[in-house]
């Protein structure tokens, strides 16, 4: 068996090719130091190791003896996990868009031995097909080109940097403070795209992008200009979330939702499982329950926490990162692997699992047909089989079954029970276990406010647990890592670890009032500025140096996951609002200036930047509570902000020591109290529930 020095790497990406004929080596300057001294370009790959085509691109190229040969022998090759360093995907990335329009993963780029890029792409078949060169095709001609035509290659590399640098640089000259008008502009683009009928804004594939929701509530709750567009910004939210949560994007046995659908109806999913879908799609669950109280949200959200405490959570605290979406259908036979065979069910199954009387009630509620229920499938893995979704209501299959829906709805659940257990003796899907910092702490603030707003105790010891385990392995010497496996913890942290995670140690304290969880918010937040702020022109570098990259970036786009920057525009804003300090709101507010000139004709490339923007635009709005935490009367004033969708305001506890401007609400109080303010300008105090909820109405 083949082994190159992969081998040596904790990523399970990079450790999945570590047997490849492929002499590949992990970035660095070795690798680019050999480059040099043999003088042959660089051919870096690009993936993760949860990724389809990834995969398909390793069995039909890198495990071929063939190609190998043809890139051990022209080539230096560089494997590159995309989730380890996100500013080598980011630079390449834009590279790769920049010159052919579109990207994805796998990514292919060739560059020089100083890595600058002159040619790539993504996945590419083996040979000629679907109108791409093949593989092999491709690295013979560019082989050739680098000793035929070495001078035109390296004459193009300058100038294709020079339009890099451009593309990736913000005018600053132009910025100007933001105006309102921005936010009605960003609602009119999502408008015009949102799917009425099936949910969702744009046609297929669909992805979910929670940052959407995030701005369309809050544009909702604070700015929209009549009931009419209120109540029009949170429907386009509430009905997409219904809608994803009926169709088989969504895990119906287990919990927790797949990467996107393929169609415009939510049904034929990628199967793979992302972390930071199952963290974003929680809170946006946990909200739309808060706005309407409709527990079927909250039953969702209750559902992506047992998937995520049950498959997804390190023995430590910690979450891993990702599933993948092809497993083996047979044991037997391990690598005859297929898109979703975890997840998918043939009749039969069902009804040997069930019974008959139990599985037709489950057949009549998820759409299961005996042939199978899948017509559009191009490479036959769904023959034969039922991808699970939500055909009939409960009430539906009461009703056409003659029985008590209450009867009905213990026999399904007595159903997901079955299948469920049956469903974890087949080969599970490949686990990408690496903690990342980033991701865990979009996880650790979903579940911090799960525990909140449902009042679920467990929920925020899963936060405190996963919060204390980045905090002891991840924060060294106030450098924040970014990933964590097998017992090492590596890799300086970029804006977006730093970012995420003191926001979700904030978070935690606004469910446990506990100080400590601030005290920490708030070092990590003043470490991100200092590491990352450009101080001259504003907003936030992505990486904390260039680290021998040829650009440095400013994650400028909100798209599966919310950028750097607008996380740090958030979590500043917050904790500003908290602790009085002017340095972060600053910071912030320079950032928003910053970016202004890409806001204002492209508001939808940053939504959750314009929830930041949404909290500079007025006052500071804190909600303090006065009084012991422990007894009853603090309890329901607790409850009774937590249960209520107030995006505006920050939760805390009168805290002298660590909040000066409370030091009034305490002298000489008995009992609970709550104030309701704008900078600590407070509104007299209340002790009532009632009082309080006419305050915050």
């Amino acid at each position: 068996m083949h082994t190159n020095p992969l081998i040596h790497e904790k990523s399970p990406y990079l450790l999945q090719h570590a047997h490849n004929p492929v002499d590949w080596q992990p970035w660095g300057e070795a690798a680019f130091e050999r480059a040099r001294a043999e003088d042959k370009p660089v051919f870096l790959s690009i993936g993760y190791s949860t990724c389809h085509w990834c995969h398909v691109m390793e069995r039909e190229s890198f495990e071929s003896e063939a190609v190998a040969e043809l890139l051990n022998r022209h080539f230096i090759s560089i494997k590159v996990d995309r989730e380890e360093r996100p500013d080598i995907d980011k630079v390449y990335m834009t590279f790769v868009q920049a010159t052919t329009g579109s990207g994805g993963w796998p990514m292919s780029v060739w560059m020089t031995p100083d890595a600058k890029p002159f040619f790539g792409g993504t996945y590419f078949p083996p040979d000629n097909r679907y109108g791409r060169p093949g593989f092999s095709t491709l690295l013979e001609y560019i082989a050739n080109a680098w000793l035929s035509r070495r001078d035109e290659i390296l004459g193009s590399v300058d100038q294709i940097l020079g339009e890099l640098a451009k593309h990736t640089q913000i005018d600053t000259s132009t910025g100007t403070w933001l105006d309102d008008s921005v936010l009605d502009s960003c609602f009119a683009v999502f408008r015009r795209s949102y799917d009425s009928r099936l949910g969702g804004f744009g046609g297929a594939p669909k992805f979910p992008r929670p940052v959407t929701n995030n701005f369309l509530l809050r544009y909702a709750r604070e700015h929209a200009p009549a009931d009419t567009a209120r109540h029009e910004a949170a429907e386009m939210v509430l009905f997409t979330l219904r809608e994803m949560a009926k169709g088989g994007m969504y895990d119906h046995i287990g919990g927790g939702f797949h990467r996107y659908s393929v169609d415009e109806r939510w049904f034929v999913s990628h199967f793979e499982k992302m972390l930071y879908d199952q963290a974003q799609l929680a809170i946006s669950y946990l909200e739309a329950f808060q706005l309407t109280g409709d527990t079927g949200f909250s039953a969702v959200a209750r559902d992506i926490f047992d998937y995520v405490r049950r498959d997804m959570t390190d023995s430590g605290g910690g979450f891993y990162s990702a599933e993948d979406a092809d497993s083996a259908a047979d044991a037997s036979k391990p690598n005859e692997k297929g898109e979703g065979a975890f997840y998918i069910w043939a009749a039969s199954e069902l009804e040997e699992a069930l019974g008959a009387g139990r599985a037709a009630l489950f057949q009549e509620r998820f759409g299961v047909e005996a042939g199978g229920n899948v017509t559009a499938d191009p490479h036959g893995e769904f023959t034969g089989r039922n991808i699970l979704f939500q055909a009939r209501t409960a009430e539906q299959v009461a009703a056409r079954a003659g029985r008590p829906v209450e009867e009905v709805e213990g026999e399904l659940a007595a159903a997901r029970a079955i299948l469920l257990d049956r469903r974890a003796q087949r080969p599970r899907p490949h686990l990408d276990d690496k903690i990342l910092t980033c991701w865990n702490g979009m996880m650790i603030s979903a579940f911090a406010r799960g525990g909140s707003i449902l009042g679920d105790d467990s929920l925020t010891g899963a936060a405190s647990a996963a919060a204390r385990f980045v905090l002891e392995n991840l924060w060294k010497d106030g450098v924040l890592l970014r990933r964590y496996r097998d017992g090492e913890a590596a890799i300086p942290g970029f804006l977006e670890d730093y970012a995420f995670f003191a926001q979700a140690l904030r978070d935690l304290y606004e469910v446990t009032f506990d100080g400590e969880w601030l005290d920490h918010a708030v070092e990590i937040a003043a470490a991100m500025v200092a590491r990352f702020e450009d101080a001259a022109a504003g907003g936030f570098f992505s990486s904390a140096d260039p680290g021998g990259l040829i650009l440095r970036m400013k994650d400028d786009y909100d798209g599966a996951e919310p950028s750097g920057n607008s996380a740090a525009i958030e979590v500043l804003s917050r904790l500003s609002a908290m602790t009085g300090r002017e340095d972060f709101r600053k910071s912030a507010e320079r950032a928003l200036e910053a970016f202004s000139p890409k806001l204002r004709p492209a508001p939808h490339a940053l939504p959750q930047m314009l929830v930041g923007y949404l909290l500079s635009r007025r006052p500071a709005g804190q909600v303090v509570l006065a009084g012991d935490p422990a007894s009853a009367g603090f309890a329901a004033l607790a409850r009774e902000v937590r249960k209520r969708f107030l995006p505006e305001y920050v939760l805390m506890r009168a805290d002298p020591e660590r909040f000066p401007a409370t030091a009034a609400m305490v002298t000489g109080e008995r009992g609970a109290k709550a104030y309701v303010c704008r900078n600590f300008t407070c509104e007299l105090p209340v002790a009532s529930v009632e009082q309080l909820g006419e305050l915050l109405q």
